[in-house]
């Protein structure tokens, strides 16, 4: 397992996990741990584009088209999101280019 996430580390949703849009956010249910997660509007986005196996930069990429967010607040929050995904086992860290 990689340490750290950069902007070329692939990320993608895990398989044990089931998840639902509710209006703008997000609810995923962890199925190991029984544990439920909730996203705001720009976390459930980020959510659903890892539905498919994306760089960080990617995710980047479309959050900062889409929002009207400073790009350093975007990739801080970006990071601290993934690595707190990451901590509850809801996404897979893979490192190297897309797949």
């Amino acid at each position: 397992m990689p340490d750290d996430i950069s902007l070329k580390t692939v990320v993608v949703a895990a398989k044990e996990q089931v998840s639902c849009s509710l209006g703008e956010e997000a609810a995923i249910l962890h199925m190991r741990s029984g544990i439920y997660y909730g996203l705001d509007p720009v976390g459930a986005r980020i959510w659903n584009l890892m539905q498919e196996p994306h760089t960080v930069e990617e995710l980047r990429t479309a959050i900062l088209a889409e929002y009207e967010v400073e790009p350093a607040r975007c990739e801080g929050d970006l990071f601290a999101l993934l690595e707190k995904l990451r901590a509850e086992g809801l996404i897979e860290v893979r490192t190297g280019g897309a797949t």
